[in-house]
């Protein structure tokens, strides 16, 4: 497997996992990860595994600025993908 099919396969995974049980959260994460996520850092890619362990309505509140994540690296994701949606 080349480094290219891996980061395909990591960017599939992670699509899955934006997939969740609020449209609001699939509208703005998958097209984020579609468009964005080959241009992340590795440690904006972890961060943004990391954003998506949170449960689906603390995830809302941070993608809408309601809230900021402690982690700054998370709260970085969390803007990026706020700016990309123009929310």
């Amino acid at each position: 497997m080349t480094a290219a099919d891996a980061g395909q396969v990591d960017q599939a995974r992670v699509l899955w996992q934006c997939r969740r049980g609020m449209l609001e959260l699939d509208l703005l994460l998958l097209p984020f990860v579609e468009q964005h996520y080959n241009r992340l850092s590795d440690r904006e890619k972890d961060a943004l595994i990391t954003l998506l362990a949170y449960p689906d309505q603390q995830l809302l509140d941070f993608l809408m600025g309601h809230g900021v994540p402690h982690d700054k690296d998370v709260a970085n994701v969390a803007e990026q993908i706020r700016n990309a949606a123009g929310t």
